[in-house]
């Protein structure tokens, strides 16, 4: 294997990420909006940072998360979860003032979704630093910034002082944007321009390539990344697989595997997750974006968004079950 680049080794501390934890209740019947009574599955564990520490902590990597939940029922879901599948809760608090985090779901006809959040008005929404979680970032090796967490007040700023902390001990940071045009240039917007100019390992998808870097081809957007200081840029193509570009390694394409698509949930949590992880641990590049790949396949396969993490043998038997490798 070769060194690890772009990524604090897994010895360093746990890979720790800041944001929502919430349930999902999914309408069984597919069509518009929730105007009318109807049937429900659920809930489901979820919140997109809750997902991807899952699924590094289903891979054996070190894993925290600081975030709230309500003291009730899908409070403990989570933690329950989250717990049993390896990962550090010690920095979740549970608020008795305040509900858990909540997103209904119905698909269109045309595959788009329809969702109802409560979020930022609930126990996610007032997630602060506690003393548990600066004891957990105080030893925490990498850094995941979720996008999704910027749209929560007062995120931001945790975040911050969590790179801030993490970069000053030797650690790394990675960055999901789900970033938006209507965002660059406000506020918020600097707040993320501020993540983009200390992360090591971006991982976009679509047009947020060319929003974090301003430009409007890929290859310029790649070097203009690079030369802020990014050494890994990772981008999901979804259904055409993943391409890595890398200071070091140069451009590695890995292709899709294919499955039937149920639930697409979580799938860039999980190849992120597993990606990050791996090259933590000290994976090449290009069986880090295989098992990448597989992880989003797997997810998608599965009915609930946290219901598709995978552990690394579960990954080998899923690989093995498609014939080949991507």
């Amino acid at each position: 294997m070769v060194e690890v680049a772009g990524v604090a080794p897994d010895a360093l501390g746990p890979t720790i990420t800041i944001g929502e934890i919430l349930v999902e209740l999914m309408a069984t019947s597919i069509g518009h909006g929730f105007k009318a009574p109807q049937a429900l599955i659920g809930p489901f564990a979820s919140g997109a940072p809750a997902i991807f520490i899952d699924q590094v902590a289903k891979l054996g990597g070190g894993a925290g998360i600081v975030s709230a939940v309500g003291d009730d029922d899908f409070g403990w879901l989570n933690i329950d979860r989250l717990k049993a599948d390896g990962v550090d809760v010690s920095a979740i608090a549970v608020l008795p003032d305040w509900p858990t985090g909540s997103a209904f779901v119905r698909y269109r006809e045309d595959g788009a979704r329809d969702f109802v959040f409560n979020i930022a008005r609930s126990a996610a929404g007032q997630t602060t630093l506690t003393d548990a979680a600066e004891a957990l970032i105080a030893r925490a090796g990498h850094v995941h910034v979720m996008g999704s967490a910027f749209a929560i007040p007062g995120m931001a700023r945790l975040i911050l002082k969590a790179v801030e902390v993490v970069k000053a001990r030797g650690g790394t940071v990675s960055f999901d944007p789900n970033l938006r045009k209507e965002l660059m240039g406000s506020d918020l917007g600097r707040q993320v321009e501020a993540v983009i100019a200390v992360t090591d390992l971006l991982l976009p998808s679509g047009d947020e390539l060319f929003l974090a870097s301003g430009e409007t081809q890929e290859g310029a957007a790649v070097n203009r990344l690079f030369s802020r200081g990014i050494a890994e840029v990772v981008v999901k193509r979804g259904r055409e697989g993943a391409t890595l570009f890398s200071q070091r390694e140069g451009r590695i394409d890995a292709a899709a595997f294919t499955v039937e698509e149920i639930d697409p949930t979580g799938a860039g949590d999980c190849f992120g997750a597993t990606y990050l992880t791996l090259r933590r641990q000290g994976t090449d590049a290009l069986p880090a974006l295989r098992y990448a790949n597989a992880a989003g396949a797997r997810t998608v396969t599965r009915q609930g968004p946290m219901e598709g993490t995978s552990s690394k043998a579960e990954l080998d038997r899923f690989i093995d079950a498609q014939g080949a490798q991507a």
